[in-house]
C-alpha cells in the first residue's frame, strides 16, 4: 500500500475555541466523579461522549473565502 493511502488527511483548522473550552469544561467537571469510583456505568460513558460531540458537531463551518 502506497502512503497516505487508507489514511485520514492532516487537519490544518480547529473547532472553534469556545466550543473546544465548553468541551473541556464538560470534561474536567465529569473527570472527578468518575475517577473516585471503581466502576463507572457504559450509560454515563456514552452520555458524556455524546453531550461533547453534540459540544463539538455544533462547531459554526467557517464561512467561505471569495476569491479574487
Amino acid at each position: 500500500m502506497s502512503p497516505g493511502v487508507g489514511r485520514v488527511a492532516l487537519v490544518t483548522e480547529t473547532a472553534a475555541p469556545e466550543m473546544i473550552s465548553e468541551a473541556l469544561a464538560v470534561i474536567d467537571q465529569a473527570l472527578p466523579t468518575m475517577q473516585s469510583r471503581a466502576l463507572v456505568s457504559t450509560d454515563e460513558v456514552a452520555d458524556l461522549l455524546l453531550d461533547l460531540r453534540l459540544l463539538l458537531a455544533t462547531v459554526p463551518e467557517p464561512a467561505p473565502v471569495v476569491g479574487v
